[in-house]
């Protein structure tokens, strides 16, 4: 009930922020110079238990380089529903991916971690690229990712 909850919050807050608690998020992901064609991205958010909540972004148009964004994929099923109307072009070396979301307040503070998978054609998939907990006191901190992202940072 907690993830259906949750969940809501998220639709809500992203297509009606008048009707949530909710504040406007810039997601901020630099990408290392590894040499190799854009990344694809995921941004998605699980709960405190590690259960599945919902897509907030995903960065790479063509769906058959989905299954590749492992974590997602497998919370998902490949359900490219998930992420009707909240996508946008791969991410090149060495550029960075800055998208302002309203996500809303009940996400904050209560055990839910923003994930981040990247995926690179012909070099290795990287799950969990970048895993960080959704608090108040870690905006604006910079977290290294694993592989293709130098770091993520999210602001209020």
């Amino acid at each position: 009930m907690k993830s259906l909850l949750a969940l809501l919050a998220i639709t809500t807050a992203l297509t009606f922020p008048g009707l949530a608690m909710a504040r406007p998020v810039t997601l901020t992901t630099t990408l290392s110079n590894y040499g190799g064609d854009g990344a694809y991205l995921a941004l998605y958010v699980t709960d405190a238990q590690g259960a599945y909540v919902g897509s907030l972004w995903m960065a790479g148009a063509k769906s058959k380089y989905y299954e590749h964004l492992s974590g997602w994929y497998r919370a998902t099923g490949g359900n490219v529903a998930e992420i009707d109307g909240i996508t946008g072009a791969s991410v090149g070396a060495g550029r960075t991916l800055e998208i302002t979301l309203d996500l809303a307040d009940a996400l904050f503070d209560a055990g839910y971690t923003l994930h981040v998978d990247a995926a690179v054609e012909d070099m290795r998939d990287s799950p969990n690229e970048v895993a960080v907990p959704l608090t108040a006191a870690g905006a604006g901190t910079a977290v290294p990712g694993r592989r293709y992202i130098v770091d993520f940072s999210y602001a209020m």
